[in-house]
């Protein structure tokens, strides 16, 4: 059986020269005892010489990339059977070219676990090294000097050390552990694998830190147990704010009863600015009962649902009072909240090229929504769309009744789902309506199709194009209709395609 002694401090080159040299020798993995230097077992022995490759042609050690980033990995793992691990998966590659794709292997799988505890380490130290200066002043080269201590659970002072170098170049500092150390001088790396011990070292720093920390402390959003995951006990001995924890922890509960107490008794200040635009509106105009300015005026105080409370404003519908054609859409949405005017945003510019192909004037026909305010979740600075309830649509269907009683249309069309809701009482799927001009009350029709916000939705880039030439063809039916409605008032008798609900 072949002995292979290897120092094991995260060099992967050792592993790998012995490895190819045994590969290449047709060493099986049962054959080889792996050790590492220091053990008690290897007090008197001594490395053997590998075995010389075969006469002939040399023999070709390949492996595929990926296995190069996974034992650069788990050599820094202290298990000492990540050598063998790492050789037996070296062999069977050999043979089976896509091992390393069997999540399932149970090598593979082994490797996984380690180069996963490797790289949360790793993590660790970035996090978790603290640096405290050493000396007074400035040193003989101009550069500040600091130390830091870590225990890390493997061996990855040197696959770390670029990174402190990239990101403390402009100081001089020691990294110590008890598996190794890493020094910066501002010219050279230098690394060594000679133990370190912990040194007893203070820093005016800690003071002020300390108190940064416990006042950014946040007892409502403490999870303890995550804290503890992520953080475990022993980063926290050297961490200057270690001490702290513990009381920041016990006394959560009663700081956070505090600030409940303490809570702001003002509102908001996205509700100060709609007050504010409230009192600066212009004075009512008082218009003529029964007209559509009147109604406008009416449905800006609405408190029907409870939508209006987060609302900027109701945003009510527009175009002329004898428009022959109204649209309906589902609801206004961010941009249209704040213009209080329907179709003004992203789905408004798709609605407004659509029937310009299609040769109809916008000006001609009137625009509005089932839903009369913007329902959304604020999700930080932005305010997300959430599509209204049959509840809310039920509420503001007052409100489009009239507006189809004072408008009198001969053709409206439904745009989305929420809007044919609005418009029928029977529960009809868009799809199998969607295209067709259906008879209404008073010689009035009905054609469905999808709300231009559907188009912006779609991500793939082929569906979405062949649904905007659907959505075009639509207006181009529109525009159809719309010159039959012009010819006679008995509209019902020359649209062939209708369907009775």
């Amino acid at each position: 059986m072949a002995r292979v002694l290897l120092e094991g401090r995260g060099e992967l080159a050792e592993w790998r020269d012995a490895a190819r040299a045994l590969a290449a020798a047709g060493v099986p993995p049962e054959d080889v005892d792996w050790r590492k230097m220091g053990c008690e077992a290897d007090l008197f022995a001594a490395p053997e010489a590998l075995p010389p490759p075969p006469a002939g042609d040399q023999v070709r050690i390949t492996v595929p990339p990926a296995f190069i980033a996974l034992a650069e990995a788990v050599v820094c793992h202290s298990d000492p059977m990540r050598f063998f691990l790492l050789y037996r998966l070296l062999w069977r590659l050999q043979s089976d070219r896509t091992l390393l794709e069997v999540v399932s292997d149970e090598d593979v799988a082994s490797a996984r676990m380690m180069e996963k505890s490797v790289r949360r380490d790793a993590h660790k130290m970035t996090a978790f090294v603290r640096f405290k200066e050493v000396g007074s002043g400035i040193s003989l080269n101009g550069r500040r000097k600091f130390l830091a201590w870590f225990e890390p659970d493997h061996h990855i002072v040197a696959r770390e050390a670029p990174f402190f170098q990239k990101r403390f170049n402009d100081m001089d500092w020691v990294i110590a552990t008890p598996k190794g150390s890493a020094a910066w001088d501002g010219e050279r790396l230098t690394l060594s694998n000679e133990p370190c011990e912990k040194p007893d070292l203070t820093d005016p720093a800690d003071h002020l830190w300390r108190t940064y920390y416990a006042n950014i402390f946040n007892p409502a959003r403490l999870k303890a147990k995550a804290m503890q995951g992520e953080m475990p006990k022993k980063y926290w001995k050297n961490l200057p704010e270690a001490d702290l924890i513990p009381g920041l922890i016990a006394g959560a509960e009663s700081k956070v009863l505090a600030m409940a107490a303490r809570q702001a008794s003002e509102p908001l200040l996205f509700h100060e600015r709609l007050q504010e635009a409230a009192r600066n509106l212009p004075a009512a105009t008082c218009a003529p009962v029964g007209t559509l300015a009147a109604l406008r005026e009416e449905a800006a105080g609405c408190t029907r649902c409870s939508l209006h409370a987060n609302a900027t404003q109701t945003v009510f519908g527009e175009g002329p009072r004898d428009a022959q054609v109204m649209f309906v859409g589902e609801q206004p949405g961010d941009q249209e909240d704040l213009a209080g005017r329907p179709f003004v945003g992203p789905a408004g510019k798709v609605f407004d090229q659509a029937v310009s192909e299609a040769g109809i004037d916008r000006q001609a026909v009137y625009v509005t929504n089932a839903v009369k305010h913007f329902k959304y979740e604020p999700r930080g600075k932005r305010r997300i769309h959430q599509r209204p309830n049959m509840g809310e649509v039920a509420h503001c269907r007052w409100w489009l009744d009239l507006e189809i009683d004072l408008i009198e249309p001969k053709l409206v069309v439904a745009m989305g789902a929420t809007a044919l809701a609005s418009l029928t009482d029977a529960r009809l799927r868009l799809s199998d309506v969607r295209g067709h001009a259906i008879p209404l009350a008073a010689g009035r029709m009905l054609f469905v199709t999808v709300h231009p916000s559907y188009l912006l939705r779609i991500p793939d880039e082929r569906l979405k194009a062949e649904e905007v030439t659907r959505f075009r063809q639509d207006m181009m039916e529109i525009q159809r209709l719309m010159s039959v409605l012009g010819e006679s008032d008995s509209v019902a008798p020359r649209i062939g395609d209708g369907k009775s609900l």
